[in-house]
């Protein structure tokens, strides 16, 4: 089923040419079943490349997405043409008083600095704890992650001695996820960020488990055991050049970066990079719009945050006879 955009959206051109299906909100309207309703809250500098890359992972399932565009009202990008800002996206206040089914909240190059010190870390926060009560399954990518973790639960990130920069190996703990269902039990995921969380602070809080770890990147995934929030600290919506454009980017600024560990082949950086990611990250977004959002969120998207209404999106599935 496909994902519900506005024509004029840049991303749509190049989802169309993939082949991924999109559909025109006049063609949504004469379908009769509700959308999920999913926010993007987009903090990346390039955002059209993000939307367009969470757009492709999102309209790769069997169920209908309409999308609301998030940025924040405390900080004006400064790598989006204002016109493409004005066009497609709505601010928090713009919909304070609304609910979603879902909400994705991206990485954003602020990661070295502490959260208190963020110029929109205030608004930040008002947004986790709307989310708690406005949204029925948040998906946290990246530096997103580290802030959910920090708001929700107390865990701070710390910085690393070098970027965790690269395609890294990763293995499931526990296979019995419903967000991990048709995982294999290892596979690979880019990372690229100077900060990380340690894997024994999430291992130690009661309401959160561990689901997937690096044994060079540490942890990658994680969630509430109620499946409500999700906490992702690579970045699989990455296209194939994606690390090659940001290695290429600080090479030109003359600084001191690593070739980005398992991705050229060969770690040459005039091959074209290997795409070994691709697969899981269309199944980790399936998984979390299916089992995290679909079966779970409440038809009435009022009745969000209402208790008894819906039920628990899956987390570990109770039935396993390895659970």
């Amino acid at each position: 089923m496909p994902v519900n955009i506005p024509r004029s959206l840049p991303a749509r051109r190049t989802l169309t040419d993939e082949n991924v299906f999109v559909m025109s909100t006049e063609r949504a309207d004469h379908q009769d079943v509700r959308p999920l309703s999913i926010a993007i809250l987009n903090l990346m500098p390039t955002k059209i490349a993000t939307e367009t890359q969470l757009l492709r992972l999102l309209g790769n399932t069997p169920i209908q997405v309409e999308i609301t565009l998030l940025a924040m009202r405390s900080y004006t990008s400064r790598n989006t043409a204002p016109e493409h800002l004005d066009a497609f996206y709505r601010s928090f206040d713009d919909v304070r008083d609304e609910k979603f089914d879902g909400l994705v909240i991206t990485g954003a190059p602020v990661e070295l600095m502490a959260f208190e010190d963020v110029a929109y870390w205030p608004e930040m926060c008002e947004i986790l704890d709307w989310s708690r009560t406005n949204v029925h399954s948040t998906m946290h990518v990246c530096w997103g992650a580290q802030a959910g973790l920090y708001r929700h639960y107390g865990i701070d990130k710390h910085a690393l001695d070098a970027k965790m920069f690269g395609v890294f190996e990763h293995e499931v703990h526990v296979p019995t996820a419903r967000i991990v269902s048709g995982f294999d039990d290892t596979f690979f995921a880019p990372h690229s960020r100077h900060t990380g969380t340690d894997v024994a602070d999430v291992e130690a809080h009661p309401d959160l488990e561990v689901v997937a770890t690096s044994t060079e990147a540490g942890l990658y995934l994680a969630q509430s055991r109620d499946g409500r929030q999700v906490f992702v600290t690579g970045h699989p919506e990455y296209d194939r050049d994606t690390l090659a454009g940001e290695y290429e980017r600080d090479v030109e600024r003359g600084l001191r970066v690593d070739v980005p560990a398992g991705y050229y082949p060969d770690d040459d950086p005039t091959q074209r990079p290997r795409h070994g990611w691709r697969s899981h990250a269309f199944l980790l977004y399936a998984n979390w719009v299916n089992y995290g959002v679909y079966q779970g969120t409440p038809y009435d998207l009022d009745l969000i945050g209402v208790d008894g209404a819906g039920s628990a999106p899956a987390g570990t599935d109770p039935t396993s006879p390895d659970d």
